[in-house]
C-alpha cells in the first residue's frame, strides 16, 4: 500500500486531475492498490514522496535504459537549457539525431521528429494510407500503438472483422478502417490478404509485444508481415516505440534481420523527454508535407532539450551495454522462474533482452488470448508484496518490466528474494 504522504497527495490530486493521475495505469487500480508518488530517481532507484527507496523496474515505462538521472545526460540537457527551451525552427541537433538514428536503423532513409509514440504511429499510418491510396489497416490484438481513434480497436468474433471501438468517444466510422488479428497468427494474416489484400494500406505490429506483457514473435511471423506487405503493395510498419534501442541498437529489426517499410520510435530515443520519430523508405516518407500531400506538423517537434537528451543517450549505447543487460535479464529470468517453480503455482516468465514479464498463467504466452488467462488477482497480490519489500514493478499484469544498465547483480538477487516472499504470501 502507498505511504501516508502518497495517500494524501493522491487525495489532493483527485480533486484536480482525472483519477489523480495523468495516465491510467499509474492509478494502480489494476493491482488493487494506491500509487506511490515519486519525488526523485537515481540509477536503478526511485524514491517515494516519503523518501522510501525502491529498486525500479518501470524505468519511466522504458526510456531509462541507462538508469535514472544519468550524469552525462543530465549535464548535456542542463547546458542546452541555458540557450533556450524551444525555437520552433530547425537546429543542427535535429540533424545529428536523425543521422544517428539512420545509422542504427538501415530501414530508415528519411524521418520526422514528433513528440510522442502516439503521434509517430498515427503519422506512419497516415503516410501508408496516403502512399497506397487504400484505407484499411491491420493490427494485432494485444498490441498497443497509442490512443489515436483508429487504433483503439478491439477484435471482432470472426477471423477479422471491421473494427469496433475499444473506447468511448471513438466514432465507429474511425474504427471501421482497422482490422484486428491474433498476434503470431501467420495463417490468419495470409487468409486476410487473400480476401482483402487490395484494400489494405498497412500492417502495424509490435515486433516484440510489450503491451500485453512480453510476448516474442514465433518464427516466421514478422517475416510473413514484411513479405506479404511487399508482395501485395501494402506498407509494413514496425512499432518500435518500446523495442527501438532497447533490444539492440537497431531494435527488434536488427535482432530479426528485417527491414520494414516504416518504423516508429519513442521512449529511449528521447532519453526520458517527450520525443518520438517515424521514418522509413525515402519513397514513402517523401509524401509527407512539404514534399508531398500527407500533412503532419508539431510546434514542439524536435525541440532542442528533448533532442539533446535523446542524442546524448544514444551515444552511450554500445555492444557492451546490451551484453550486460542481457546477462542481468537472464539472471532475473532464471531467478523468477525458480521462485515460481518452488511456489508450485501456474505461472511463466517471458523475456526479450532487458524486457521481462511474470505471467500468472501457464506458458508459453503467444497471444493476447493466452495472456488474458492470467490470474490478475494473484498478480495484484504479488505486486503489493513486492512494493512492501521495496521493489517497484509495473502495476499491471499486461505491462513489460525493464532493466537498466544501472541495475546490479545485487539488485537482481534482492528482487528474486522479494519475489519469492511475495509469491509465498499470495
Amino acid at each position: 500500500m502507498a505511504d501516508a504522504t502518497s495517500r494524501a497527495l493522491l487525495q489532493r490530486a483527485q480533486r484536480v486531475i482525472v483519477a489523480g493521475v495523468n495516465s491510467p495505469v499509474r492509478a494502480f487500480r489494476a493491482v488493487g492498490g494506491e500509487p506511490v508518488f515519486i519525488s526523485r530517481a537515481a540509477g536503478a532507484r526511485v524514491f517515494g514522496a516519503d523518501g522510501r527507496e525502491y529498486v525500479d523496474y518501470v524505468g519511466s515505462w522504458g526510456p531509462a535504459i541507462l538508469g535514472h538521472a544519468h550524469p552525462t545526460v543530465v549535464e548535456a540537457v542542463a547546458a542546452r537549457l541555458k540557450d533556450g527551451l524551444s525555437f520552433g525552427a530547425p537546429t543542427e541537433l535535429e540533424v545529428e539525431l536523425a543521422e544517428a538514428v539512420i545509422a542504427a536503423f538501415p530501414s530508415i532513409e528519411l524521418l520526422r521528429c514528433v513528440s510522442s509514440g502516439t503521434e509517430a504511429t498515427m503519422s506512419a499510418i497516415r503516410v501508408a494510407r496516403g502512399f497506397t491510396g487504400r484505407e484499411l489497416v491491420v493490427k494485432f490484438e494485444g498490441c498497443y500503438h497509442g490512443h489515436a481513434d483508429h487504433l483503439l480497436v478491439k477484435a471482432g468474433s470472426g477471423l477479422a472483422t471491421f473494427g469496433a471501438p475499444d473506447s468511448a468517444g471513438v466514432p465507429e466510422a474511425a474504427a471501421r478502417g482497422t482490422l484486428t488479428l491474433s498476434y503470431n497468427d501467420t495463417a490468419a494474416l495470409e487468409t486476410l490478404f487473400r480476401e482483402r489484400g487490395d484494400e489494405i494500406a498497412a500492417v502495424i505490429v509490435e515486433p516484440v509485444a510489450g503491451n500485453m506483457g512480453v510476448v516474442p514473435p514465433v518464427p516466421g511471423f514478422l517475416e510473413a508481415i514484411v513479405e506479404t506487405c511487399r508482395r501485395r503493395g501494402a506498407v509494413s510498419i514496425f512499432d518500435e516505440v518500446m523495442t527501438g534501442f532497447r533490444l539492440a541498437r537497431g531494435g527488434a529489426q536488427q535482432i530479426f534481420g528485417l527491414r520494414p517499410d516504416l518504423t516508429a520510435l519513442g521512449k529511449i530515443v528521447g532519453g526520458g523527454l517527450p520525443l518520438a520519430i517515424y521514418g522509413g523508405r525515402r519513397e514513402l516518407m517523401s509524401v509527407v508535407a512539404p514534399l508531398g500531400p500527407v500533412y503532419q506538423a508539431g510546434t514542439l517537434s524536435g525541440n532542442p532539450a528533448a533532442v539533446t537528451a535523446g542524442l546524448t543517450t544514444l551515444r552511450q549505447l554500445g555492444d557492451g551495454l546490451y551484453d550486460g543487460l542481457d546477462e542481468l535479464g537472464a539472471q532475473l529470468e532464471q531467478g523468477l522462474g525458480g521462485a515460481v517453480a518452488d511456489a508450485g503455482i501456474d505461472a511463466c516468465v517471458q523475456r526479450a533482452g532487458s524486457m521481462i514479464t511474470l505471467f500468472f498463467c501457464p506458458g508459453p504466452v503467444r497471444s493476447y488470448r493466452d495472456a488474458a488467462r492470467s490470474d490478475t488477482r494473484r498478480f495484484g497480490a504479488w505486486h503489493r508484496g513486492l512494493l512492501a519489500r521495496g521493489i517497484y514493478w509495473p502495476p499491471s499484469q499486461f505491462e513489460a518490466a525493464f532493466l537498466s544498465a544501472a541495475h546490479s547483480a545485487d539488485d537482481i538477487a534482492r528482487t528474486v528474494q522479494a519475489a519469492r516472499e511475495a509469491l509465498a504470501a499470495c
